[in-house]
């Protein structure tokens, strides 16, 4: 189901209600079953939209430029390291064209693979590679990334018309 983590950090369902919807969101995750990058979202205190835990639901759908945050998954040389229900929402040509950056989330034991997922996008979507963070992030990668999405959102809109 999607979920919109308003500034107070309450759970609103997307426009549409369910899977399928569209968000306006300007921050779009991704979250295992384990929440890690899920807790990390909601310490930041704005509003993001959760993309279905499930390949099989219906993905979401954007609306808006928006800033993507995924983990990476493990995988022998860096294989799979794309959650596919992020892969999924990224086949859809209007999320692809309205993403401008991606926060990587993951774990230094995958060493040369860590945020590898984040990289991997970045590269092959053309935008940047804006911070990568360990499991659910310490309250620096919280500040930094706050401050990181309102310098980059200001930048942003003083360059397009």
């Amino acid at each position: 189901m999607t979920a919109l983590l308003a500034a107070g950090g309450a759970i609103e369902h997307g426009v549409g209600g369910g899977p399928g919807s569209t968000t306006a969101a300007s921050l779009i995750y991704f979250s295992s079953a384990s929440e890690n990058t899920h807790r990390f979202i909601g310490k930041l205190g704005v509003e993001a939209a959760r993309i279905p835990v499930f390949s099989r639901d219906e993905t979401i759908y954007a609306r808006r430029p928006y800033v993507l945050v995924i983990p990476t998954y493990g995988g022998e040389g860096g294989r799979n390291s794309i959650p596919p229900q992020v892969l999924k929402f990224l086949k859809h040509e209007g999320n692809r064209n309205l993403l401008r950056g991606v926060i990587g989330s993951g774990n230094t034991n995958f060493g040369t693979t860590y945020c590898l997922a984040a990289k991997k996008i970045a590269a092959k979507c053309q935008v940047p590679h804006l911070y990568s963070f360990e499991l659910m992030g310490t309250s620096e990668d919280v500040d930094r990334v706050k401050q990181g999405l309102e310098d980059f959102w200001k930048r942003q809109s003083q360059t397009r018309p």
